[in-house]
């Protein structure tokens, strides 16, 4: 019963996920301050969470405050970026250009930590690009879905690098407590640009945000880590894989946001690499 209820969590989490590309729609303010808002609600709730779980939120040694300050304008830069994405094109071509994440992450990870290469990743990664290309219908910085594939790639790339930096603080503390630190110091980047630019937010805006920050973040993470207690990591993976799935049905949905032939085409070709490539990699760390 309890691995059904860490599934379901899990499953729930990635939904979330999938949905929080829409506030880029449902949101006419900058990506910045979408990004700026999202991470205050969220490191509140976060913080509400912990705390009434009695959780420690000291950080030891003293110096991991630096790197968890760092991965916090990581984190600012990946999500404007995602944002920006969407903004500019579609949910889908966020979401797909965002998920080639692991093919920067398998030529980064061996440099960060000094470990083999997995061949087999290589042409996993050659089959994702040959995805992203297909997305796109030409080179040209005029054309908006072209654009979007590029803010996406770079999505991506901060994405793959926030996440093997976090391989060094997972190894000492809680998922939880990252996020929590990784969030409040985004916001706290992004605070002197809002003080400065003084976007207006209406009412309703401000609802999807919390919303967004309360709802697609921190409840999504929590949900997560928690099903993480009784899943294993490939499993938790391949369904994380399922995201952008789960945000281009909640497009159409609610956006009436159909993908193009191609779009599609080439997202079940990237989707494909990067299952793959999670499987590999899965099975040489030895989880079945």
């Amino acid at each position: 019963m309890n691995k059904h209820k860490s599934l379901l969590e899990i499953h729930s989490a990635v939904l979330f996920f999938g949905l929080a590309g829409l506030f880029g729609k449902w949101l006419s303010i900058s990506p910045l301050t979408i990004v700026f808002w999202r991470v205050f609600f969220a490191s509140v709730a976060l913080a509400l969470f912990l705390w009434f779980s009695k959780q420690n939120f000291k950080i030891l040694p003293a110096r991991n405050y630096i790197l968890l300050a760092m991965l916090g304008f990581i984190l600012s830069v990946h999500w404007i970026c995602f944002f920006k994405s969407i903004q500019v094109s579609t949910v889908a071509v966020g979401l797909l250009s965002f998920s080639t994440y692991p093919v920067f992450t398998t030529f980064f990870e061996p440099l960060f930590f000094k470990e083999k290469i997995i061949k087999i990743n290589i042409f996993f990664s050659v089959l994702c690009i040959s995805g992203v290309f297909l997305i796109m219908p030409r080179f040209d910085l005029n054309n908006s879905t072209y654009i979007g594939v590029l803010w996406g790639l770079l999505s991506s790339f901060t994405f793959a690098v926030l996440t093997i930096l976090n391989r060094k603080l997972t190894r000492n503390y809680s998922s939880l407590i990252i996020v929590f630190y990784q969030d409040s110091f985004a916001m706290l980047f992004l605070l002197p640009f809002i003080l400065i630019m003084h976007p207006l937010v209406n009412t309703n805006d401000m609802l999807l945000l919390a919303i967004l920050g309360v709802l697609c973040t921190a409840g999504a993470h929590t949900l997560f880590i928690e099903g993480m207690k009784q899943i294993k990591a490939q499993t938790a993976s391949i369904i994380h894989s399922l995201e952008p799935v789960y945000g281009i049905v909640f497009a159409f949905l609610f956006l009436q946001e159909m993908p193009s032939p191609r779009t599609i085409l080439g997202g079940i070709i990237i989707l494909f690499g990067q299952a793959l490539m999670i499987f590999k990699v899965s099975k040489l760390k030895g989880e079945d």
